[in-house]
């Protein structure tokens, strides 16, 4: 054992102990971060404004503070992106975390030297977790690699911004530079496909132990190792142990990426935004990811059959229950206040407290009345793989409300590496798994409302160029998994 992963090991005892501490006080925890931002920013132009003076509980807050998405809370951060002080948090941001917005064109969300830290220390911290759980460290001797946008950032009235990815690459531990790839000039690189091109051709010969990324994107890598290596990528790389992830859910993914690297690998799942990192998988045979309840942020859930309702009740942690599928709002020392993420989560457990992401708020299919979620979709194709050597590329969702002849249905693009050998029974299989999930979506298709599930092929990286079109390849960009319309289905 080296010196390396030795001292991993200790370190990781101490922060395995150090989050016990605050995850068996979930309610008591929240109320302090609660108390704590509230009168940290009571003098800024957001806390005058609503009355941070006067609130004592989180029923005051939410009596004063109004749930916001970015655009009710734009003429606050234009404010901060023309230079302006104590606006959203005291003083200035260090950064802003520039993100595409959907109807307001680029996202500037502020990363305060308070909140910054924890972004770095959420994802040491789930390695830590691992590394404490498993006994395993020997990894931290081979080389890391980490698929994000670019390290360089522009700068506004003397603040910096860029993507997160690229943001954080600023801010690796000394110990793990000497580990860490691609190079600066690699990760510099803007278009997506040269600079995967690049990193096969800088990492092939090394020693890669760690890899992290959107699935969709490593896929990308693992392929094109593939393609110049003509081996598996657990050959190439003989001592790769570790894949973290985040952003998508893993699973559709998993039968190909095990055929891609010709074994199976230890997995870490994080759930990080630029809004502030939220929760990271801290046991490997435990659903669902530890929810940081102690890293500056407090959050409040709203039940997603009510958010749209005109006044729904927005639950704190010690409210919430199993199972239900929440939209989650949080109030962060970086300046956000009641802010929806647009993420829905479910809760897993509530001893610790660990959720998985079920979905978007957004991102649904209700074209009949059966409120499909993200996540009932990426379980119906799980379960339907299950026992089969079908492997899928990506897929997405949409209805077709209007088809040339017979019922409506909801149309699956399906990019396969590997097609099932019956079409037809791979769809039935979908839709019953669908039908056990979705009793809204059963009764559509037992009274003939709908058909069964029609499944639609997409050809070879016909994902990767709709991306390309839209000027979304690479980086922290993700498809959607399902749609209301036929705006990425018409595209396909």
């Amino acid at each position: 054992m080296s010196i390396k992963s030795f001292a991993a090991k200790l370190f990781a005892k101490k922060i395995y102990n150090d989050t016990q501490k605050w995850a068996q006080k979930p309610v008591e925890t929240q109320q302090k971060v609660l108390e704590m931002l509230v009168a940290k920013a009571a003098q800024t132009n957001f806390g005058k404004d609503h009355h941070f003076e006067g609130i004592r509980s989180h029923a005051d807050f939410a009596k004063h503070v109004p749930v916001r998405d970015y655009e009710d809370l734009k003429p606050y951060v234009e404010k901060v992106v023309k230079g302006q002080e104590d606006v959203l948090w005291p003083g200035k941001p260090l950064y802003f975390a520039k993100t595409s917005g959907t109807t307001s064109g680029a996202k500037y969300i502020p990363l305060t030297k308070e909140s910054m830290p924890y972004h770095i220390e959420a994802a040491r911290n789930a390695i830590l977790h691992y590394v404490h759980e498993t006994g395993k460290a020997e990894f931290v001797d081979g080389k890391m690699i980490f698929l994000q946008g670019s390290p360089e950032l522009e700068e506004k009235k003397g603040i910096k911004f860029g993507r997160l990815s690229g943001i954080v690459a600023h801010f690796v531990p000394a110990y793990l530079q000497r580990n860490r790839m691609p190079s600066w000039e690699t990760n510099c690189i803007d278009d997506w496909e040269q600079k995967v091109d690049a990193i096969v051709e800088e990492t092939y010969n090394e020693d890669m132990s760690v890899i992290s990324g959107i699935p969709s994107w490593v896929q990308m890598y693992f392929e094109r190792l593939e393609k110049k290596g003509h081996k598996k990528v657990g050959e190439i790389f003989k001592n790769f142990s570790l894949f973290i992830y985040g952003g998508v859910n893993y699973e559709p993914y998993r039968a190909k990426f095990e055929n891609l690297i010709g074994r199976k690998v230890d997995s870490i799942e994080l759930f990080p935004a630029s809004e502030g990192f939220f929760a990271y998988q801290d046991k490997q045979n435990a659903k669902g990811m530890l929810l940081l309840l102690n890293s500056g942020i407090f959050y409040e859930f709203i039940k997603a059959d009510e958010f749209f309702s005109e006044h729904p009740k927005r639950y704190t942690i010690g409210e919430v229950e199993l199972g239900i599928n929440y939209v989650m709002i949080i109030s962060t020392n970086a300046g956000l206040w009641g802010y929806n993420i647009g993420d829905t989560i479910q809760f897993t457990s509530t001893k610790p407290y660990r959720v998985i992401v079920s979905g978007r708020i957004k991102h649904y299919i209700s074209a009949f009345g059966e409120h499909v979620i993200g996540k009932e979709v990426e379980s119906a194709l799980k379960e339907a793989m299950e026992g089969t050597d079908v492997r899928v590329n990506e897929f997405t969702v949409a209805p077709q409300i209007n088809p040339d002849s017979g019922l409506p249905y909801h149309e699956w693009f399906i990019e396969f590496e590997k097609e099932p050998t019956d079409m037809n029974a791979f769809s039935l299989a979908i839709d019953k798994a669908m039908r056990k999930q979705n009793v809204y979506y059963d009764d559509l298709i037992s009274g003939n409302i709908l058909r069964t599930v029609v499944i639609t092929k997409v050809g070879k990286n016909g994902f990767q160029e709709y991306m390309k079109s839209i000027g979304k390849l690479g980086g922290q960009n993700k498809l959607p998994r399902l749609s209301n319309d036929r705006k990425i289905a018409d595209a396909l």
